[in-house]
């Protein structure tokens, strides 16, 4: 089924989504948001899944389902945490600033914890103060688990992935350098994310899911142009169980937990880096790593970050070219206070 709720309160009104993403209908008679559907995942989803089949079925009524009018999935959560599962983009980003590569990036998943009180929804613009932060888009797909034992097996982190996402997890490129170089991680170089208008549960995935990983490709634009492309089973050091079980080695994680596996990053078929799409590749999920092969055959960078009134699209089709989960489609904007 696909879910996704639309905006009224701080977490929404769940609503089910039909599978081509033309209608909703309200699910708040089962449970008035999804927090509240993951909160009570056995007994609510079986109820939730009647509904969805009653709208597929044309047996419920609905309304026609607007992207604009959704909030995130889920508007704040309980926890997001981002891991980086494609060490491929790590190796290039640090190789591109002089940076050493340690050996234990390849066996020892990378996890930070975001913030997570405010997501922006998928359709809202990117406030920004100042574009010389050096704004990037990062184009990723993430899960969203349900309750996780301290100490999880793979076999418990496999049965607690709940939904799948994607997100717009958008990061200050030029705050990052003086952030990390502190030791403390990511903090004001990681504002606000953006996730799909909608959420779904693996079965909608059908072969391009295997429980571990999604096999499709993350298509992103920049102002109506094809970006990036790459699949997102491929070049995946850590899948999903394997982040589940590095984050819940010692703590728990709740249920409404997102859990992302970083920026969707390709090896080029030589095993080099990746190229742009307008030189035959399959592109970039973040400008970030363009700027990096930039620097690496040339020097230095020559494609610039995120502009004031430049838009950014993330979406995902399945085999047969239809959407799965909407689009995230955003214009980045000078933050105005008084629009609060």
């Amino acid at each position: 089924m696909k879910l996704a709720s639309l905006k009224g309160g701080r977490d929404g009104r769940l609503v089910v989504v039909s599978r081509d993403l033309s209608r909703c209908a309200d699910a708040s008679a089962v449970a008035p948001t999804l927090q509240s559907a993951l909160d009570n995942w056995d007994a609510v989803a079986p109820r939730l899944t009647e509904l969805s089949d009653s709208l597929e079925a044309g047996r419920l009524d609905h309304r026609p389902f607007d992207p604009a009018t959704c909030a995130s999935p889920l508007p704040r959560a309980y926890q997001w945490a981002d891991g980086s599962a494609y060490v491929n983009h790590v190796a290039l980003v640090r190789k591109a600033r002089g940076a050493e590569m340690p050996e234990s990036f390849w066996t020892d998943p990378l996890i930070y914890q975001g913030g997570s009180d405010i997501f922006l929804g998928p359709r809202d613009p990117i406030p920004v103060i100042d574009e010389a932060w050096g704004i990037d888009l990062e184009a990723e797909v993430v899960v969203v688990l349900g309750d996780v034992p301290m100490g999880a097996t793979r076999a418990q982190a496999i049965e607690a992935i709940r939904l799948v996402m994607l997100v717009n997890d958008v990061t200050l490129r030029n705050l990052t350098p003086g952030e990390l170089a502190k030791g403390f991680g990511f903090y004001q170089s990681k504002p606000a994310s953006a996730f799909s208008p909608v959420a779904v549960t693996p079965d909608e995935l059908g072969s391009a899911w295997d429980g571990t990983k999604l096999d499709l490709p993350l298509l992103s634009f920049i102002n109506g142009k094809p970006f990036g492309r790459p699949v997102a089973g491929n070049d995946m050091t850590f899948d999903f169980p394997a982040l589940i079980v590095h984050a819940a080695k010692t703590r728990g994680l709740a249920a409404g937990t997102i859990l992302g596996a970083g920026t969707v990053s390709n090896r080029d078929a030589d095993g080099g880096p990746g190229k742009p799409i307008a030189e035959g590749g399959l592109g970039y999920s973040c400008l970030a790593e363009q700027r990096t092969v930039e620097t690496i055959r040339n020097g230095k960078p020559s494609t610039p970050f995120l502009k004031f009134g430049d838009r950014v699209r993330i979406e995902m089709n399945d085999a047969q070219g239809r959407p799965i989960f909407g689009a995230i489609d955003q214009e980045v904007v000078r933050y105005n206070p008084r629009e609060r």
